[in-house]
């Protein structure tokens, strides 16, 4: 059995990840068009068709934007709560009411193969979400677009083998930055994004209870740098005495490419 997670865009650009499990294929968020995602999607060798969902983290365009001409085209199944479905056909009235399926923040649901698990967490959207994916003994979680770190979203995540998680931002290039005082409060609030420092902290945690992989997803083109985001993570694991490549294996998810594939092994 093997549990595949690949983010196929990470930034403020787009976002989508692609997550199967035996015959079980999903995209977590459609934050670029429908043609870029088909496209990425075949070069990790999965034709649009195939895919059995999509599930949205909330309503943000750069989480968004490919839903209508995706469910239009293909009829794809959409998954999200009632505060995010608000907040989306807000600016999208073009989703087929077929293609509409709502769930409810912390209760589980199946599709197909995978158990998926809704938990909040902190953004400023109308009811943000993580996702943790469950099959067959098999765990992985995405969490993005968090403003700080709280225990029902790390609690959530725990136990999670391979992961998604946010490292946005430095702290010292966003307050060094060009960006208006109030962009760079947002960004630094509560309700913003997680900063490299604290994916960090939160990737100790997780690793002493079983992660193994971790992609750091969502870094800001402006406030941050892969090799800032890379190096301050590894350094936190280095220090805490882990090896990064044999006790957890360290990557950066892609602005505008395919990145690396993360694969989970286990029974069948």
């Amino acid at each position: 059995m093997w549990l595949t997670l690949c983010p196929l865009f990470s930034g403020s650009s787009g976002n989508s990840i692609y997550i199967a499990c035996a015959d079980t294929r999903i995209l977590v968020d459609a934050g670029m068009s429908a043609a870029r995602i088909e496209a990425h999607l075949r070069e990790i060798g999965v034709d649009i068709r195939d895919i059995d969902a999509i599930l949205v983290t909330h309503e943000h365009v750069d989480h968004v934007r490919g839903l209508g001409v995706l469910s239009r085209k293909y009829g794809l199944p959409i998954y999200a709560n009632e505060g995010t479905w608000d907040g989306i056909l807000l600016r999208e009235s073009g989703i087929p009411l077929r293609c509409l399926r709502t769930f409810y923040t912390g209760e589980d649901f199946y599709i197909g193969d995978l158990n998926v698990h809704p938990f909040p967490i902190p953004h400023d959207a109308k009811e943000p979400v993580g996702y943790t994916f469950s099959c067959q003994g098999l765990r992985c979680a995405v969490a993005t677009d968090i403003g700080h770190i709280n225990s029902t979203w790390l609690e959530a995540i725990a136990g999670s083998q391979a992961l998604v998680l946010e490292a946005n931002h430095d702290v010292e290039m966003v307050e060094r930055g060009p960006y208006p005082k109030r962009l760079q409060q947002r960004i630094l609030g509560r309700n913003g994004h997680l900063n490299n420092v604290d994916c960090a902290k939160v990737l100790l945690e997780l690793v002493k209870r079983g992660a193994k992989a971790v992609s750091l997803a969502h870094l800001s083109a402006d406030n941050n740098l892969p090799e800032l985001a890379y190096n301050t993570v590894c350094e936190a694991l280095c220090d805490a005495g882990y090896c990064v490549g044999e006790d957890v294996s360290v990557s950066v998810a892609r602005r505008d490419r395919v990145s690396d594939m993360m694969i989970l092994e286990g029974g069948e």
